[in-house]
């Protein structure tokens, strides 16, 4: 009674301080109402919102269960008040108190305790008492009659079991748990159908001893299904080494840890951290403020969840209702949750768990982590591929293309050489007629010669002789013109150029003398210039260099008519085929015109025959260029790989 008569005496004074306060700020408006008109009702709401806002402010105190970062308690608390901050319209003043005295048994550790918050706030009276957890609520039941009976008491965050609720008076609500432990341990036992034995991790505290009869009576039913270790004589060294040595199919099942056997306490995270790391099967608890990293999950209660409801009964009580008034059904666990990670690690299809089971921490696919860049590699790739194809498609046209061009290239070059054989007939004619003249002429002296008595035996053997030369020079000659006007297919073979143009010399030695030209031939001999070549289309590419300038020669009326034939291997292991003319020559301009088809200086020309040249030089691997001669005429040169003769 004295207590309560002290704190009314407060209370009378805070009310006459308040009204003296308001009294002054009214006398100073008056006397600035008088100065300036319009600040009579600016003053009083730049002078009293403070002592406004004070008199609003609502005061709570957060009793902690065991201190102020054992989980999960301290992670409801920190829930708590963000959700006070979040939900209520008044300034709230929250005051933390930590209950160490639930970690030791013996004596009569809360005595002191009582006296200190009787002391603490006794001049500050509270508006709402919040407990988190069972220790700190059954900590306040019991001492219900002395701790503030007539401020509203609100037990949060704790199992219902623990609850007294014969001792529950009309200013007291709870916000209760349920934790179905037996439920828990059965879908466990269903994401892992093999296990066998179960570590239950729970500490040695006087409130964790009463945890742990009330769990081991709870998970009766499942008597020789499983086999259960309990922690609570262990120290947390020797639980880790426990941790790290389980037998297999085995579980852990992390249900509270704030004391060990060796009395040594355990805040925050580190504990399930150390366990987690060494711990050789996975780990399942009843709540989720344990789950992020070491859990492999299931059903748990939900932190955010609950801390929201609690607050919301919080902010009612502050507005006015009696607590005692408010009937608030216990949380139940929440739809299962897993790590994907932890599945991962431990191999477990997501086939066992339970359905609508919500899967968390997936790593994303690599189409997930990149998708636009995929996207863009997949273009890229798609585009590519489409060149790629195109390319072959074309690289395909272009090798059909080339092929019909061969084919159409020897058949213009026999067309070109049939069109040559009407200006070599004549010369050819005379090359036969000779040899046959002679041939008569020596058979007309041998037959004179053996009708003489006595018939001169070695005049005839001599005529006989020069006949069987005439007739080689004919078949020389013929087997020229054979090889110059045969359509030859494209095979190659070693080919003495010598030979060659020894050949096509012949074939053109009557055209030559009957134009006035003289011939002018060095052949490189030493060492024979040989080449892989087409015999046939060789021998073409020479006789038309050597026609076009016999042709442009004959057509030309000024100065001395000379060509000049020469082979020889350069020093970069070329065959060089030089043929040159003292015709009248060619500008720049027609110089970049030739090799073109259908461009001709002659009247009677085709415009075929250079580009015919050019195209089996270079089909031979080689080079035909044209350059102008001083003072005058043209200079063809021919280049191709030389092949060495063995």
């Amino acid at each position: 009674m004295a207590q309560l008569q002290v704190v009314q005496v407060e209370r009378i004074e805070a009310v006459q301080r308040a009204t003296s306060a308001q009294f002054i700020c009214a006398r100073a408006g008056v006397r600035i109402l008088a100065t300036v008109i319009g600040f009579t009702f600016l003053l009083p709401l730049i002078a009293c919102p403070a002592t406004f806002a004070a008199d609003q402010a609502k005061r709570i105190t957060l009793v902690h269960s065991f201190g102020r970062d054992f989980k999960p308690w301290s992670e409801y608390a920190r829930a708590i008040r963000e959700e006070l901050q979040r939900q209520t319209r008044w300034p709230v003043d929250i005051m933390d108190q930590l209950l160490s005295s639930a970690r030791v048994s013996g004596g009569n550790p809360e005595g002191p305790f009582i006296s200190y918050l009787e002391q603490l706030y006794v001049a500050n009276p509270l508006d709402l008492i919040i407990t988190v957890g069972a220790p700190a609520a059954n900590f306040f039941q019991r001492n219900r009659a002395t701790l503030f009976p007539g401020t509203p008491l609100f037990m949060a965050a704790v199992n219902q079991r623990r609850i007294l609720t014969s001792a529950l008076t009309e200013n007291d609500t709870v916000v209760a748990v349920n934790n179905d432990h037996l439920a828990a341990f059965e879908i466990m036992l269903q994401v892992l159908p093999a296990t066998r034995q179960v570590m239950v991790v729970i500490g040695n505290s006087p409130s964790e001893k009463i945890l742990r009869v009330a769990l081991e009576r709870e998970l009766k039913p499942l008597e020789g299904r499983i086999k259960l270790e309990w922690t609570d004589n262990l120290s947390f060294d020797e639980l880790l080494k426990s941790a790290a040595t389980l037998p297999p199919h085995s579980a852990i099942y992390w249900y509270n840890l704030s004391v060990d056997a060796a009395g040594v306490a355990h805040e925050g995270d580190k504990p399930l951290t150390r366990v987690h790391a060494v711990a050789n099967a996975p780990i399942f608890s009843y709540d989720d403020s344990y789950f992020g990293r070491e859990l492999l999950g299931g059903p748990m209660q939900s932190v955010a969840e609950g801390s929201r409801q609690i607050a919301s009964v919080a902010v009612r009580i502050l507005g006015g209702e009696k607590a005692g008034d408010i009937k608030t059904p216990a949380s139940q666990f929440s739809t299962p949750k897993y790590d994907w990670r932890e599945l991962h690690r431990w191999g477990i299809s997501e086939s066992l768990l339970p359905p609508g089971s919500q899967v968390l921490f997936r790593e994303p696919s690599l189409w997930q982590q990149y998708f636009w860049t995929m996207v863009a590699i997949l273009a890229a790739l798609a585009v590519q591929s489409a060149l790629i194809i195109a390319l072959f498609w074309e690289d395909r046209r272009r090798r059909r293309s080339e092929a019909n061009a061969q084919v159409l290239m020897v058949g213009l070059a026999h067309t070109n050489r049939i069109a040559t054989a009407g200006q070599l007939t004549a010369s050819i004619a005379h090359e036969i007629r000779q040899p046959l003249a002679s041939i008569a002429s020596f058979s007309s002296a041998g037959l004179n010669w053996l009708k003489r008595q006595p018939p001169n035996v070695e005049e005839v053997r001599s005529g006989l002789e020069n006949i069987i030369n005439q007739v080689h020079r004919v078949d020389d000659v013929i087997k020229s013109v054979n090889a110059l006007f045969k359509n030859e297919s494209t095979a190659r073979t070693e080919v003495n150029l010598n030979t060659l143009v020894r050949q096509v010399l012949t074939s053109t030695a009557r055209a030559v003398v009957s134009n006035g030209i003289v011939r002018e031939t060095k052949l490189a001999d030493n060492p024979p210039p040989y080449v892989m070549a087409n015999p046939g289309q060789l021998q073409q590419v020479i006789l038309n260099l050597i026609t076009n300038a016999i042709e442009a020669m004959s057509a030309s009326e000024h100065g001395a008519r000379t060509l000049r034939i020469e082979t020889s291997i350069d020093q970069t292991d070329s065959v060089v085929i030089t043929v040159a003319d003292s015709g009248p020559g060619f500008d720049a301009k027609t110089a970049e015109q030739l090799f073109q088809p259908f461009f001709t200086t002659k009247s009677s020309g085709m415009g075929l025959g250079l580009p015919i040249c050019k195209s089996i030089i270079e089909a031979h691997g080689g080079h035909l260029t044209v350059a102008s001669q001083a003072p005058r005429g043209a200079v063809f040169r021919v280049e191709l790989p030389y092949h060495r003769h063995e």
